[in-house]
């Protein structure tokens, strides 16, 4: 993946997750670019890493095998569009951040036989810890679900999915799911609070509670639910906790949110597609 030539369009927060990734993994500064059409941002990327710079799409595109859309949704019809030929004279792989949006209008805004991932990455990519779920296109080559995996891989781990509804849980469950985690951390520490710690000292508890939580349960080779009867003890703190947890719905609440978050992905999907075709 060293030499592949690798464009993003767009230069928000993602892309420059992905380009600081790359380059900590041995990617040429040479082999990147980035166009954006802020003369700031484009600035920062440029003084930050070093990176080629522009804001021309099309020559973004044609430069490149992999061409990232690291857009808005409310764009990347048209910027899809825009590229569509240097993306298809060049057989590029084409990458999709833009949330929401489907691998088949990706393809129809591209053109026939567009080799199109759909990618879900969530926000801890920006700390180089997050999960991102892909799904590849009929179009999409062995070598270029490599590549695409690579290039992901940079800023946290990386799944596929079989099938592209999948993509719908995935947005529920790690595309929605920090605010999931910092709800929790900040009702655990308003708690604490209520019973006598200073805040600070409950957030900080809180957060690092959550840290090492997760840490044992992504380095251990056990069950989630073993590790959750190790830390209780019968007749304990944590059983008795645990127990009000369970009397007030938690798992049904959880599903619940999950299931509502689900239906509002497919629905905005649905709905982003239908617009786009009747306009």
């Amino acid at each position: 993946m060293e030499a592949t030539r690798i464009s993003f369009i767009g230069g928000g927060n993602m892309a420059r997750s992905l380009v600081g990734g790359l380059l900590a993994d041995g990617a040429p500064a040479g082999t990147l670019q980035v166009a954006e059409p802020d003369p700031a941002r484009r600035a920062a990327l440029q003084a930050d890493f070093g990176v080629a710079v522009g804001d021309d799409n099309v020559a973004a595109a044609a430069a490149a095998e992999v061409v990232v859309l690291a857009v808005k949704p409310q764009v990347a019809p048209e910027v899809a569009r825009e590229i569509a030929t240097a993306v298809a004279d060049h057989r590029a792989l084409v990458i999709s951040i833009a949330a929401g949006i489907r691998s088949s209008d990706l393809e129809r805004w591209l053109g026939a036989g567009a080799a199109v991932v759909r990618a879900m990455p969530n926000t801890p990519a920006l700390l180089g810890c997050g999960a991102t779920a892909l799904y590849a296109g009929g179009a999409v080559s062995d070598p270029q679900r490599e590549l695409a995996e690579a290039i992901l891989r940079a800023v946290g781990s990386v799944s596929w999915v079989a099938q592209e509804d999948q993509m719908d849980a995935v947005t529920a469950l790690s595309g929605s799911g920090p605010a999931y985690f910092f709800l929790l951390i900040e009702a655990l520490a308003d708690a604490a609070a209520d019973l006598g710690l200073p805040q600070d000292l409950a957030r900080l508890l809180a957060v690092e509670t959550a840290l090492g939580a997760a840490r044992m349960a992504l380095e251990s080779e056990e069950p989630i639910d073993a590790l959750r009867r190790r830390v209780t003890s019968p007749g304990g703190t944590t059983e008795a906790a645990l127990h009000a947890f369970e009397a007030g719905g938690f798992r049904e609440l959880v599903a619940t949110a999950l299931r509502r978050a689900e239906a509002r992905s497919r629905e905005l999907a649905d709905r982003f597609g239908q617009e786009q075709r009747e306009s």
